[in-house]
This record gives C-alpha cells, structure tokens and sequence, in this order.
C-alpha cells in the first residue's frame, strides 16, 4: 500500500485544467512567497537554535506562535519537495537543502527535536502534551523527512526522525514507568503509519497504534484520563488563570472524551477529528490491504463509518466546510450551521477540509463508495480551493458562507498561526495521488478513477506497463476522454466515479449494456477495456441546480450549484448590494442563465450564473414602542424591488476587490 503522497509521481498533469493552473500557481508563485515569509517572520532560523526576541511574548496562552514553528517549516519542506518533483527551482531547492541541514543540526544528542522546548523552555519536555503541540509538530516533522527522502534519494532526514521516533517510544507507551499519552493534536498517528509503510519501521506502527487505541482511556495514568492527571501534575487551576477548553474537564475538543470506539459523533477541534480518523483509517487500511494485521479493524471501520455519517449529515456545510464553531474552531452541536460569525458560528478552516480530503481518500482503500470521492471532490473544488488566491499569495484560515461588517470577505498574506497557507501547498503537490488508485495481481490489473481532469497515470504489470489517460475540461464540462495503452496479456477492469448530483445520468460511449454500477462506480471490465481502448463518458449535472442545506439547520436558504462547484455572490458582480445580501432571496424555480467569464489581468474563465432575485425590506419598530415586546410587529417584511443577479464559483470570491460582501445561502421564498 502506497499514500498518495508518494504515489503522485505516476501521475502527470499533462494538460491544461483547472487544477493543473492551480499547481503551476502555487509552484511558481506560492512556494516562493511563502519561503519569503518564513524568513521575514523568523521561522526560517528556528533550527539554528539562536534566540529570537518574540521567543519572549508569551502573550498566546497556552501557546505561544513559536510553538507552531517546526510545523510550519516542515510543511513547507514537504510541499516543496512535491513540487520540486514536477518542476525544479534552484532557489527553492537550495532552501530546502539548507533547512534539512539546519533540522539535522538541532537534534539533541538523546534524539530529542523541538525548537521551542530547546530554545525557550527546555525544562519542559512532555509536560503538557495536550496543548502544546510536541507530537503535532514531530508528526509534520516526519511527513517533511519522508517527501525529502523521496526527492532527494537519500536519509537525511529519515535518519534524524528514526532517531527521533526511538527516543519518543522511551517515553510515551503502555509500561509502567511511562506516560501514558496521545498527541493532544492528532497528526502524528498518520504520520507514523506513512512512516511505517515507507520504512517499515516497527516503532512507528506500534506508537501509532498505541495513541489510537489509548485515546481516551478514562483510567489511563494513576486511574486518570492522561490529560487529567498531566493537568494535575501541572497544577493547573482554573481560578488562577483559565485553561484553553470552554467546557472544564473536558475533553471533547481534542476528541478524548471517550475511546474512539464509543464516540457517537464527530465532536471537538476539526482539524484534529480529521487527521486522528485519517491515522484510525490507515490502521485499517494496513489490514485491509494484507499489510498489517489489526485485530478490531471491523470495530473501527464501523466507528469511521458512524463519525463520518454523522460528519457529512448533520455537521458539514454545503461547499464541504467543517467547524461551524468559532470558540473552538470545531463542530457544535447537529445541524447547527449558521452562515457567518454575525449569526452565530461558521469557521471552517481550510486545513480542515485538506483533513476530510485525507480521510476520504484513505476509506475509498477500505470502502469502493463514491460517497467518499464526491465529499473529497467537494472539499477541493470548493472549500479548500478558495483558500488560496488566484495569484497564489494570499490565503484564508477561515472560510465562512456569509460576510459581515465584522468579518468581511478577505484574505491575508500570512498568520500567525500558519498552517494553512502550506497546508494548501502540499495538498497541491501531491493531488495526483488523489485521482485515483490503481494495482494490479499478476497480469489482472484495475484502476479506480476517483476524480475527473486532464492527466494520465503510468505504473508497473508484470515487466511492462499501463497508461491510462484522461482529458476533460472538468469541472465546467462533464465530457472526458478516456485512453488505455495496456499489454494485450492485462486484463483491465477500470471503474469511473458518477457524482451523486449527476442523479445516475450519464453516457458511455461505446455503450456497453452489462455495465454495472456499484456503489457509485461505473465498472468496466476487462471484456470492455480490451475492445475499447479508447472511450468517453460524458456526466450529467452540469446545468444550474438549487440545493439547500437540511430543513433542521433552521437557514430556510437556497444556493446554486453546477456540477462539483458552488456558487455565491459578491459585490464586485453586484454593486447596488449594501448589507451583505442578508436581504436577498431567489426563488428556486427561478430561471437562471450562464455566461462565460474571465478575471482580467490574470486570464481565469469560468462560467457565471446570472437570475432575478426579489430584496426584502423590515420595518423597523419606531424608537416609541421600542422595548414593549420581543420580535417583529406587522407588518413584517415587504418584498421590494427585483435586482438581476450574478453569482459566481465559491472559489473565486475575495479575488477581484469590492466591499467584501459575499454569501452563498440566499433567503428562500
């Protein structure tokens, strides 16, 4: 079994697409001008060790920007060298070459590797595991050594992480004299299994496994939950200063409030549920594939199933955006989902739908259902793609459906807190991995095409190989082009993904009647690969479609959608809107028309959608009966006068100036 971010080098972007313009932004412009602010905010040094001013502001409690700073340099490192595989830069690799040295340097002669605790607090290895991001920052440590090894061809840094990995293993673990602890951010789980799979190293399986199965645990140090007894080893009060969780005690917001097998429903910090239910599925995975025997795997997957139901159903947003909750950049509770922070809630980070992206991609190795491929297409097309600009140097943290005076529709070229902007980086790097997965047993060999563009994919059968190419001009088209250059000894079964919005409409040319769909998968087998090496499929669902979020959510909303795209509304389209289109409605039986489109100075086409919408008026209660009684006195609402209205992809918004007015749910009538 292979990850998709070792697998992306079979796979060549060999013509234009969308998602082929994205990749040759984010890797001339986007890696670039992020290394620019690795260096202007310090983070570039870290790992020299030298002392930095801001090591002193420890205003952010319970940690400090710094904290993060291993992470942010390893992502970056992991993103560059993914790119470095389809189109080299001498600047970047000599950065890249120069951080590995660097990280190399800072390793402590017991194999300890964390700038902060080396640097600024170095008494305090392992003394709040739960909040201050060790584990979290050793995990991206591991997936950067592991994307530079495969550049590169050498150890470098595989060698210093073993190393690393060792020496974590004496001191978290089931013996006596051992904490008994899991990475209060989850990372490193899927990290060390991607590790295991590459290296085969026995420490990095056994700790992965180890953090899953002890999660939670509520007597797991000294008849404690591990997070209760560290805060008590501490001495944390919360009457002398506040800790960092909204409901004391609990712990939900890092998903151990209970063991993995027992949690109901996906709760807590979103980023976090993603990337420690990607590890749980790589267990599985691991068995599944005949890898690595994991005894309750059945229990799990059906845990995966469960938190991930509960996740799409009741907790996700219709562009696939996660973590309806500011407060903890996380999940509230079912079908909370306001629009925007002026109504109530509505985070949804970019790394968190990179997270669902992960984990989706991970259930399709265990569960062929397209169910998975489509909230994997939705997440990158919309939620995740809007993160970063056109010219790839700004970015969004938080990707909200409705701006507000307090939180208009922009972006930034940097934060803080930055994992995102590289997070962006390395998904992008590594997305041809993300197509489709592929094997083969003896001479019977399958492809599974989980995402339609314009690529082709080469590996091994036997001692010769197959090709499988693909063209379309996805997603604004569903036409795509298929091409199979296969020994005439292969047998071929190829399964191509029809979207849920497509309603099962879909024509394959040339027709085959046994064709059988399962699970969302159209399968064509060796029968019909052998006589058709070249064929087309073309999607149905590419005309404006209505949708709405579910009626429990309380939004009484309509949005637009066309094929896997979103659409919302800007002020740059429509320049009469002056309060964030809360008063706009569209009727869903509305005609709409589509128009061809293009961002000036930087070319981008799209197609726009254009229909009539109907704008309310409230009559306010005068300043006399103010006070008298809750709610709206008659008359309520007038529908006053019809506007025409252009909406455009959720992906484009905060690109072309404005007001920062945007929304993408529309009053329903």
């Amino acid at each position: 079994m292979s990850h998709p971010q070792t697998l992306f080098t079979q796979t060549e972007f060999h013509g234009p697409s969308l998602l082929q313009s994205r990749r040759t932004t984010i890797a001339r412009s986007t890696v670039k001008a992020q290394l620019q602010k690795l260096k202007d905010t310090g983070r570039y040094r870290c790992f020299t060790l030298e002392y930095q001013p801001i090591y002193d502001d420890r205003s952010r409690w319970p940690c400090p920007a710094p904290m993060y700073w291993d992470s942010d340099v390893a992502k970056w490192i992991e993103g560059a060298c993914y790119l470095l595989s389809d189109e080299y830069d001498a600047e970047v690799d000599a950065a890249v070459r120069e951080l590995a040295d660097m990280i190399r340097g800072a390793q402590q002669d017991d194999g300890y590797l964390n700038t902060w605790f080396t640097i600024a607090e170095p008494g305090k290895r392992w003394t709040n595991i739960r909040d201050q991001h060790e584990l979290y920052n050793a995990g991206h440590l591991i997936e950067a050594a592991l994307a530079h090894g495969n550049y590169y061809k050498n150890n470098l840094l595989i060698e210093p992480i073993e190393k690393y990995v060792k020496y974590i293993c004496t001191i978290i673990g089931p013996g006596p004299n051992q904490k008994h602890a899991y990475p209060g951010h989850p990372e490193t789980e899927l990290a060390l299994l991607r590790l295991y799979t590459e290296t085969g190293n026995k420490d990095a399986y056994d700790l992965a496994r180890y953090f899953v199965e002890e999660r939670g645990n509520r007597t797991g140090q000294d008849g404690l939950p591990y997070y209760d007894w560290e805060r008590r080893q501490r001495g944390d009060h919360p009457w002398t200063r506040s800790d960092s969780y909204q409901m004391h005690n609990s712990n939900w917001y890092n998903q151990a409030h209970a063991p993995i097998l027992e949690q109901k429903s996906v709760e807590g910090h979103a980023v976090r549920a993603m990337y420690l239910l990607t590890g749980v599925a790589d267990l599985v995975c691991l068995d599944e594939l005949g890898i690595k025997s994991f005894a309750r795997k059945g229990d799990y997957h059906a845990a995966l199933t469960r938190l991930w139901d509960n996740m799409v159903d009741k907790k996700m947003y219709l562009t696939g955006g996660i973590g309806s909750m500011w407060q903890w950049e996380g999940f509230g509770i079912d079908y909370f989902l306001p629009q925007g922070s002026d109504e109530g809630g509505c985070y949804n980070e970019t790394c968190a739908s990179i997270g669902v992206i992960m984990l989706a991609e991970r259930l399709l190795h265990i569960d062929l259902n397209s169910k998975y491929a489509d909230i994997m297409e939705l997440c990158l097309y919309n939620a995740v793609m809007t993160g970063l600009s056109l010219e790839g140097t700004e970015f969004t943290y938080v990707n909200q459906l409705a701006s507000s005076d307090a939180d208009r529709n922009r972006r930034e070229d940097w934060f803080d807190t930055s994992c995102c902007p590289p997070n962006v980086m390395r998904l992008f790097g590594s997305l041809g991995g993300y197509l489709w997965d592929y094997g083969c047993t003896g001479k019977d060999a399958y492809v599974n095409v989980h995402l339609y563009t314009t690529a082709k994919v080469t590996f091994p059968v036997e001692d010769k190989q197959i090709v499988l190419e693909q063209k379309s001009n996805w997603p604004w088209e569903g036409n795509v082009l298929f091409l199979l250059q296969s020994p005439t000894s292969a047998n071929v079964t190829l399964r191509l993904r029809i979207p849920s919005w497509a309603r099962g409409r879909f024509t394959l040319t040339p027709s085959y009647k046994s064709a059988e769909l399962e699970k969302g998968y159209l399968v064509l087998p060796p029968a019909y690969t052998t006589a058709n090496k070249a064929f087309s499929i073309q999607i149905d669902g590419f005309q404006p479609r209505f949708i709405s979020p579910h009626p429990y959510t309380n939004q009484n909303t309509v949005t637009l959608a066309r094929g896997p795209l979103i659409y919302c509304v800007e002020d740059v389209d429509n320049p009469w809107e002056q309060d964030h289109f809360r008063n706009v409605g569209i009727r869903s039986d509305s005609e709409v028309a589509e128009r061809d489109e293009e961002v000036d100075q930087i070319g981008e086409r799209y197609i726009a959608l254009r229909s009539a919408c109907w704008i309310r008026t409230i009559d306010d209660r005068a300043e006399s009966v103010s006070g008298v009684e809750p709610g709206l006195s008659p008359p309520e609402t007038v529908v006053a006068a019809k506007e025409d209205l252009t909406f455009i992809p959720y992906y484009l918004r905060a690109n072309r100036g404005g007001k920062g007015h945007m929304r993408v749910g529309l009053l329903k009538r």
